[in-house]
């Protein structure tokens, strides 16, 4: 339970730098500062209930883009996101571009390296220590 906060905890802080790296380097990304929770919260919903389905439907009828199912599952998230009122907006084709690549980039790597680093490296060395206190006790 432990180890699915801590992945939880790191999808919202990945996604929060993600759409506020999106809104500071893109032009047509804003957000504002009322609505960002919730536009953090909303896209990572959307994000881990589109996931799934979008890879199914990949994988069932268009299996060549696999690779790109977090890529689109991102898009249809900041898609959402923006449904929510005083939160993240996005104008133009460029900013509708740019902006799920960037957030994906950052919450896939991000990810990546923070999970490396909070849950297999520390959490194991932590789950490691409690069995060998055990074992010594």
């Amino acid at each position: 339970m432990i180890r699915f906060l801590i992945h939880a905890g790191i999808n919202l802080v990945m996604a929060a730098v993600g759409l506020l790296l999106a809104g500071a380097l893109i032009d047509g990304v804003s957000m504002q500062p009322s609505g960002f929770i919730t536009a953090v919260l909303v896209f990572v919903l959307a994000q881990a209930l589109l996931a799934p389905f979008v890879f199914n439907l990949a994988r069932k009828y268009a299996s060549a883009i696999l690779g790109g199912v977090g890529l689109v599952s991102t898009f249809l998230a900041i898609w959402i996101a923006t449904l929510m009122p005083n939160g993240l907006t996005i104008d133009g084709a460029s900013a509708w571009v740019l902006a799920p690549l960037v957030v994906w980039l950052v919450t896939a790597l991000g990810t990546w390296v923070a999970g490396y680093f909070l849950v297999s490296r520390w959490w194991d060395r932590r789950t490691e220590r409690a069995a060998i206190r055990k074992a010594v006790a």
